[in-house]
């Protein structure tokens, strides 16, 4: 990593993102902080605002994110390290959810990720040299009521972003998950949007899960700046993981998950060897 690299972040406007702007601009490092409001970056500021460029950028739109990329190649000719934050979550039983609000949920969550990284990739295989930071969540691993359709968003970016490392690390490049659990930002309140429609049958699940996660709206245990510091230190480090759980809760969560699937694995490896033809020599996938 260059020693005053450049971070281009989207998401800005609050949470995730701007506490890793600020951390990041903290350290010396040059930072193109993006909001889909204008207004919402201009009271980002930094002691050398040369080191600052403040970007318009809505991730759903082709035409912004190609202009923001361009303003950030004019201003700083280099990004060494992506981080595609912008996302938001959505609330209700699957079968409660309404197919156009979720769609527009993976318009940003997935697709407006896919995008950003993909109009940055020739730039950065050229330095072969760079890390993309994808933020997915606990959610990413472990799916759980009344935040299904919030999961496949980010199990699409899980799997995204594992192909996207195998691809990228021959050149240079390295992609990290980060999957956080309950942190104090605006996820969990006025940025996450909910089924309008309820069915008294999920009350006990999707309903009560729903209300668990909005009642804690700023009482989570997380702390964004504490987070910003270990991301841009795993992103910094030549050993930078695949992963990295940000919270407790992530980590009991995490480990269940292991337990569970390893349990299920183990307990039915000779069914699953048994529907393979007898006697073949076969190699993963």
């Amino acid at each position: 990593m260059v020693k005053h690299p450049v971070w281009f972040i989207t998401g800005c406007s609050s949470g995730f993102g701007r506490a890793i702007v600020t951390t990041a601009l903290a350290r010396g490092f040059r930072v193109v902080a993006t909001a889909r409001k204008p207004a919402d970056l201009e009271n980002i500021h930094s002691f050398d605002e040369d080191k600052l460029l403040r970007a318009k950028l809505d991730v759903t739109s082709d035409v912004e994110v190609e202009r923001a990329v361009a303003e950030a190649y004019n201003r700083f000719a280099r990004i060494d390290v992506l981080v595609n934050n912008a996302g938001f979550g959505y609330f209700g039983a699957i079968e409660e959810s309404e197919e156009s609000a979720v769609r527009d949920m993976f318009e940003v969550n997935f697709w407006g990720l896919a995008r950003v990284t993909r109009a940055l990739l020739p730039a950065m295989r050229a330095q072969r040299a760079g890390r993309i930071i994808n933020i997915s969540s606990i959610g990413g691993l472990r799916g759980g009521p009344a935040v299904g359709y919030y999961n496949a968003t980010k199990f699409a970016v899980e799997g995204w972003s594992e192909a996207l490392a195998a691809e990228l690390l021959p050149l240079g490049l390295k992609v990290m998950l980060v999957e956080p659990s309950g942190f104090r930002t605006d996820w969990a309140g006025r940025s996450a949007a909910e089924a309008t429609t309820l069915i008294d049958d999920y009350a006990a699940t999707a309903h009560a899960r729903r209300q668990q996660i909005r009642n804690g709206s700023g009482k989570q245990a997380g702390d964004p700046l504490r987070a910003a510091a270990a991301i841009i230190d795993a992103a910094s480090s030549e050993n930078t993981p695949m992963r990295l759980l940000l919270g407790n809760v992530a980590l009991e969560g995490a480990r269940a998950k292991i337990e569970s699937l390893t349990r299920d694995v183990e307990t039915w490896a000779d069914v699953t060897k048994s529907a393979d033809f007898p006697n073949e020599n076969t190699t993963a996938q």
